[in-house]
Order: structure tokens, then sequence, then C-alpha cells
């Protein structure tokens, strides 16, 4: 392999002049930073990547924390779909993405403060958000650079990207509602979610505003997935007045949701709907009524925020809440 002394010999500089002309910096003559740059082609030569973060202290490189195990994360469309948009925007302005995996919120600590420390990236971005989240408090007061998909606790100084998840329950409940449901289930995701949170008051509110009964047998917690959903429905068709439809505030837990549904040949019988509008779920049997949430566009968002940060110097809290939209299909468009 070229090392960089190969380099600067066959550009006829000195190694320290092939390092700055490496961290880009403006006193070396165009000229000359020409002549680096072919001897680097020529020799197939490639910075190392950890000797080019010490020199322009910067590891050009943005760090993805995903606080779930892979097989659950990746099995839920949200995660792909956040990446491709997080991924999109560091692309376009010359960053890596460095992702990290965690079972657990306290796995996500280590990982998330490892990778800080040890510069190995510039800033990350989080995409879980929960209630009293103490790593936030850690990376305020450590002044690392990060953005939440998610919105942070109330008065928190920090920069995130969400949507409005207060409305995307209202909008459920207002659609089947105006199906002539009146025993409307919720199965959410885990309670300390933010999400679950936000999605189960918006959810209430609505029922309270239309006079609606909500038992507390109607409100069921499970994970965000399909197995989630299944056993979630399973347990609500159990109830001696089960309801006529259920609000899942994620497609994942819907599918679920459809194929115990569909195993009972209740689909016409109750209504389903979901969160997220992931593409398949328009094929699914019946197509799924769902809350289109802009998912790509708050990955690019939060990126955006961050390398607002770590390349211009922006400063201060800021907040983006992108618009969710109703998608009405078969799982829901019938009336009662």
């Amino acid at each position: 392999m070229a090392t960089i002394k190969d380099v600067a010999r066959l550009a006829k500089v000195s190694p320290s002049t092939v390092s700055r002309v490496i961290a880009g910096s403006s006193r070396i003559s165009p000229e000359t930073q020409a002549r680096v740059r072919e001897a680097m082609r020529a020799l197939n030569y490639y910075p190392n990547a950890n000797a080019r973060s010490l020199v322009r202290k910067s590891a050009n490189a943005v760090g993805v924390i995903i606080a779930r195990p892979a097989e659950q994360a990746f099995a839920n469309p949200f995660f792909p779909e956040v990446l491709r948009g997080i991924g999109a925007e560091l692309h376009r302005n010359g960053y890596d993405l460095v992702l990290s995996m965690t079972a657990t919120p306290d796995e996500e600590h280590h990982a998330c403060l490892r990778l800080l420390r040890q510069q190995r990236v510039d800033g990350v971005i989080l995409t879980s958000s929960r209630i009293r989240d103490t790593l936030l408090g850690k990376l305020t007061a450590e002044g690392f650079p990060f953005v939440l998909i998610g919105r942070g606790d109330p008065g928190q100084p920090i920069s995130w990207v969400n949507n409005d998840n207060v409305a995307v329950g209202e909008m459920a409940v207002e659609h089947l509602v105006g199906r002539g449901h009146q025993r409307i289930a919720i199965i959410n995701g885990p309670a300390e979610l933010t999400v679950s949170v936000d999605r189960g008051q918006g959810f209430r509110q609505a029922m309270a505003r239309y006079k609606l009964p909500l038992p507390p047998e109607y409100e069921v917690e499970g994970q965000f997935t399909k197995e989630g959903g299944y056993r979630a429905m399973v347990g609500l068709l159990s109830l001696p007045e089960p309801p006529t439809a259920v609000f899942c505030t994620d497609d994942a837990m819907a599918v679920g949701a459809l194929m115990v549904l569909k195993e009972r040949g209740l689909t016409r019988k109750v209504a389903v709907m979901g969160v997220n509008d992931d593409p398949l779920t328009a094929l699914l049997d019946p197509p799924l009524s769902t809350v289109r949430i802009p998912i790509f566009d708050m990955g690019m968002a939060a990126a955006g925020l961050l390398l607002d940060s770590l390349k211009h110097g922006v400063t201060g809290p800021r907040q983006v809440v992108l618009p969710s939209q109703l998608v009405v299909r078969e799982s829901t468009n019938w009336t009662l």
C-alpha cells in the first residue's frame, strides 16, 4: 500500500504538504494541490480516516442510534425509511453514516457516548424519543451536537424533528366515528415512548370530544411489531363486548391485527387503522387505512439540522414539525 511519503516523493513535496492538502488547507497553492492529488490518484492512495480526523478535528461522519434489536428494527419499515432520508442528506453533504443498534436504553446511552467521546462521529441522530430520557441531558451537558427524531420533554433546549402525533390520534378517531363506530379501541406502543404517549393522548381527547365510552380494556399496550398487534387483537376479540374498530398506532401492529381478523373471517366486521403508510400496506387484503407520516423527510430534516450545526455553526435549539395525512383504504372504508 502506498504511504504519504510515497505521495510526497512522486509530487516532489514534503509529507507535511501532502497532509495539509488532505486536510483542505487554504495555504497550499492550487497548482501544488493539483499535483498532490494527481500523485494520490496515480498511487491509489487513500488517507487514513483516523489520522485525518485528528488533523481536521472532524470525523466527517454522523452517528445514527437505533435503540432496537436489529431483527425488530428492520421488521418495522419506519427505520429503513428514516435511515434512507438521513443517508441521502449526509451523502449530499459528503458525510458518512455510522449506524449503532442497541437492545436497551442503557446500551443506547453507552453506545452513543462512546461514539462521541472517541471522536468516531461529529454528532448523532437519535431515533427513539423517551419520556424523561437522561441521555438527552448528558449530551447537552457535554456539548455534543445531536438531533432527536421525536420530541423532547417540554422546556428541553434541544433540536428535534417530529410530526404532530396528538393530531394523528385525533385524526384516526374522527375518521372511524365518521364511519359510524362508537366502540373504538387502541393498540398502542410502549408507554415510555413519547410517540405512544402523544398518539394515545390524541386518541383519548377525540373519544372524549365525541362522548364515546373508553373502558380500560380498550387501551392495549404492545411492541411496534406484527406480533404485538396480533396478540393485542386476540385479546380485544376475547372481550365480552369487543370493539368494532381498532386504531393501531403503527402499521406493523395493524398488519398483525388484520391477520387475526382474516383468520376468523372478521375483516368486514372490525375496522383497522394504522400509522406510517408503509408502501406494502396498500397491497394487503384488505388494503390498510392509515395516517401517512413523512418518514423519509423526517430523516432528511434531522440530518439537515445536525449538519447546519456541524458545517455552518448554527446554534440554539430548533424544532421542525412535519404534516401528516389521512389515507383511507378498504380496511375502514365501510359504514357500520
